[in-house]
């Protein structure tokens, strides 16, 4: 069989990278189709699978400029579709489902944000999937019908023991002091569901620097531009050794979900610092069962700032986080080998 991936953002070829191999494996033909954003493209260019690059349409003003570009995008996958025939196309992006209903195949939604907090993207994406494969705790609203549910994450797709084994020498030469180190990560905040969401700030990233100097290394990675006190705290690490980089640090802190998911199934201690603090059951789900990460809402700087100096005093900490994780990855599925099943058995299903 065939199977097509759409990757709009570099997560999402992390999440699919080992089902698609999986898949591979078994036989199936694979096509990646990248979109032109941020460090996807070096993401993909050592893939072990075929890839076409798509042109990046940036949406500005407002909701109809973004339809649009979401119709310019299908126009081009299209046309691509036309060409490989896929049995079954998946992702996190709207544009295959248009796609799979014009030509009759079949289409997997992945996403573990609830519904009500990606409000256009499962207004738009979720009629027209074959079927969502989500979280157990992730709310889907109207759609749960064609919802399949499961026990674990995005990010044990790819950070699951199974696929993915810290390496510190990959990562010595950043981190030359014998320190515990700290990573901070600022992010744009600039998809349609941050509209009106704010973050660490200036002022709160400045606070923390001087908060957690006297207990470890700062360092800072950052997709906005950084005011110039904080460029002796950049730290350029390669896309494919970031997850090794946070392995072995003793503390993040950010506004990115996606990454403060991904330490915390590394064992790595997070705390998350923005509006989405309370609405994305995965995260509290990680945070409330398992003790892995911290979220902490913006109104409340305080207490982010007393939190990040607490744990980066204590000691123990990533001993303490390893034994949760441990009970975490017990109560977890191997998410990369069910998503891949999911796949292999969904076009042999009548619709």
């Amino acid at each position: 069989m065939r199977f097509l991936f759409y990757l709009g953002h570099p997560a999402h070829y992390h999440n699919i990278a080992q089902s698609a191999r999986l898949l591979a494996e078994r036989g199936h033909d694979i096509l990646l189709v990248a979109r032109q954003k941020d460090v996807l493209l070096e993401l993909v260019k050592d893939a072990p699978f075929p890839v076409i690059v798509v042109a990046r349409n940036e949406a500005s003003g407002g909701k109809l400029a973004r339809i649009w570009t979401l119709l310019k995008r299908a126009i081009k996958m299209l046309a691509i579709a036309l060409r490989f025939r896929p049995h079954l196309m998946a992702g996190t992006d709207p544009i295959i489902t248009y796609v799979g209903k014009l030509l009759g195949i079949k289409t997997v939604v992945i996403n573990e944000d609830d519904a009500d907090q990606v409000p256009l993207f499962a207004k738009s994406a979720y009629p027209y999937a074959t079927a969502i494969l989500v979280p157990q705790p992730c709310w889907v609203g109207a759609f749960e019908a064609k919802t399949t549910r499961y026990a674990g994450y995005h990010e044990l797709a790819y950070l699951h023991p199974r696929y993915f084994t810290p390496d510190q020498k990959r990562v010595s030469r950043l981190f030359q002091s014998e320190k515990p180190y700290f990573i901070l990560r600022f992010a744009k905040l600039t998809a349609h569901h941050d509209d009106g969401r704010t973050g660490i700030t200036t002022a709160i990233a400045q606070e923390l620097v001087d908060r957690l100097t006297p207990f470890g290394q700062v360092y800072i990675t950052s997709e906005r531009p950084l005011e110039t006190q904080f460029e002796k705290y950049r730290i350029r690490i390669a896309p494919r050794d970031m997850h090794h980089a946070m392995a072995f640090a003793n503390l993040y802190i950010g506004d990115s979900q996606t990454m403060a998911a991904e330490a915390a199934v590394l064992g790595t201690p997070s705390l998350r610092f923005n509006d989405f603090v309370g609405k994305l059951a995965y995260l509290d789900e990680l945070e409330e069962r398992f003790g892995l990460t911290k979220g902490i809402p913006t109104n409340q700087p305080e207490k982010l700032l007393e939190s990040a100096a607490e744990w980066a005093q204590r000691k123990e900490i990533k001993q303490e986080w390893a034994e949760k994780r441990i009970k975490m990855l017990e109560a977890c599925i191997d998410v990369a080998e069910f998503w891949a099943e999911f796949m292999e058995q969904l076009p042999q299903k009548k619709s």
